[in-house]
């Protein structure tokens, strides 16, 4: 969406910092994979795409569930992509088809990414 629609609804799932911030990884990587050759590695490809975009379609979806032990099972699905993001980023790093300093951007950007997952996860834990 575009910054200046400030007169639009703001969706529930849309106020997750952490929501934002694998959004923000997922167009970081969807760009990096733009620079690949064709045809190379494409079920790689594929995968990583499939798991980046992943982390924030679980956390949108659970968020729209209208159970906190649905949306805490979503939150743990979308760690999971996330750990799959970064399995695949360390294949593609040896392959050097990652540079090294975008491996450790989103290798960092994966640990706040985490640490948030775990916090939101908790946090509804105790709420239950």
């Amino acid at each position: 969406m575009n910054d200046n629609d400030d007169y639009r609804y703001i969706f529930p799932f849309e106020k997750l910092e952490v929501w934002r911030l694998a959004i923000d990884l997922a167009d970081f990587i969807l760009g990096l994979l733009e620079s690949f050759p064709p045809n190379r590695h494409l079920r790689l490809v594929g995968q990583i795409e499939a798991a980046v975009t992943g982390i924030p379609q679980n956390t949108a979806e659970g968020k729209g569930r209208q159970y906190k032990k649905e949306f805490i099972q979503f939150l743990y699905i979308a760690r999971g992509s996330l750990y799959e993001v970064l399995t695949l980023t360390v294949i593609f790093r040896r392959r050097n088809l990652f540079k090294k300093k975008d491996a450790e951007k989103i290798w960092n950007d994966a640990e706040v990414i985490d640490r948030k997952l775990l916090g939101l996860i908790k946090s509804l834990k105790r709420r239950s």
